[in-house]
């Protein structure tokens, strides 16, 4: 026992708190996702029903393992990786919005090929823009109020990015650009630079989204939502039965009914599936979960020794957290439907990878290393990040 947990110390770095919710997490996803696929993988895999349990738990595996390599690294190196991610982005999102596959009238997609598995490019640009504005905002805490050599790059790449995203994926876009703008009034830009960007933002996303595939989409998904003349949309009325059915304490594992007539339980709608076998209180698990996480996230930030290590850890907590409440909410009908998976638990591809290295980032800023100053080599303590205050 004493040598396992001398491993444990020696390899696993940083929060065990946060390394005990991931782990897990890991654990529930496994099994919500076994039971949510058992319908699909009958069909498409002549009966072998643990096709996709198989599948889905490498995956998870290949997550934990890019989670454990990103917080063995330094993380003041992934100031300059996120340049270059960010680079590599754009033609990326570019490409795929052109020629990438398409699913349900959206080029999200790329295929890898040899390996033949799909990957979505904006998994990476969310990566890449939360560290650069990290990396940004550390690096320029006092000239905040200069917008030309300040503000004005950050809009660029928020611009960029967010107007690319929403040619394809609305949803994604505008969580990505709220996540951005929190990452931003937690690195004291002043508020009348965010009402500037939040204009710019409404003018660039509103011309993204006429010129992209997904205004259809988003007209109606949010008429079906804010007119309750009209008829339920058919996946929120059989996520409202999951979650009525479900009760108190849940049917039990593998005994949903709704997961053979739900569209997508295993991605989108898989906390309905989560609700149904394990009831109100399996839900509020969950839930007190993702608020234990962001939780964690922050106490890195409030424990970290320099800007950039508390900005990237808010940034990245924050993203995953405001996509798991969005997921949640959309399932209980508090908002309109997304198509947003929910991290952690859902079934997925390469984006268990990228959410692996988002909290192994997060892991290795909580190890507490020092940022170092470029000239001097020390320490650079006066980096910190002081207390949150509002300039107008």
């Amino acid at each position: 026992m004493e040598l396992i947990k001398n491993w444990l110390q020696r390899n696993l770095k940083g929060d065990p708190i946060l390394w005990a919710i991931v782990l897990l997490f890991s654990f529930i996803s496994i099994a919500v996702v076994y039971s949510a696929t058992g319908t699909l993988a009958y069909k498409k895999m002549n009966g072998n029903t643990e096709a996709f349990l198989i599948k889905h738990t490498s995956l998870i595996l290949l997550g934990l393992f890019f989670m454990w390599a990103a917080h063995r690294v330094d993380y003041r190196h992934y100031s300059r990786l996120s340049l270059y991610a960010l680079l590599l982005s754009v033609p990326l999102l570019l490409f795929t919005f052109f020629m990438g596959g398409a699913v349900n009238e959206a080029s999200r997609w790329l295929t890898i090929p040899v390996i033949n598995q799909t990957f979505q490019p904006s998994d990476l640009a969310k990566l890449a823009l939360i560290s650069h504005l990290a990396s940004m905002l550390s690096r320029r805490q006092q000239h905040l109020h200069d917008f030309k050599s300040t503000l004005l790059p950050v809009m660029l790449w928020v611009g960029v990015i967010c107007g690319l995203i929403i040619l394809s994926n609305a949803s994604t876009a505008l969580l990505l650009f709220a996540t951005c703008m929190l990452l931003m009034f937690i690195g004291r830009v002043p508020l009348k630079h965010m009402a500037v960007m939040v204009g710019i933002g409404i003018v660039l996303g509103g011309a993204g989204l006429a010129a992209g595939q997904r205004l259809g989409t988003v007209m109606s998904r949010v008429t079906s939502f804010t007119d309750k003349t009209k008829k339920t949309p058919f996946q929120l009325e059989h996520s409202y039965i999951a979650i009525a059915t479900g009760g108190i304490a849940g049917k039990g594992p593998g005994k949903s009914t709704e997961r053979n007539i739900l569209p997508h339980p295993y991605s989108d709608f898989i906390y309905a599936i989560i609700i149904e076998e394990y009831g109100l209180l399996g839900g509020a698990v969950v839930l007190f979960l993702y608020l234990a996480f962001l939780y964690r996230g922050l106490k890195t930030v409030m424990n970290s020794y320099g800007a950039f290590g508390g900005l990237l850890s808010a940034g990245l907590s924050f993203s995953l957290v405001l996509q798991a409440l969005v997921n949640m909410g959309v399932a209980v009908g508090l908002g309109p439907i997304t198509g947003l998976p929910l991290p952690l638990l859902s079934m997925g591809g390469t984006s268990l990878i990228f959410t692996g290295i988002s909290i192994g980032i997060i892991l290795a800023v909580s190890r507490g290393e020092r940022e170092i100053r470029p000239m001097t080599g020390e320490p650079d303590d006066t980096a910190r990040i002081p207390k949150v205050s509002v300039s107008y």
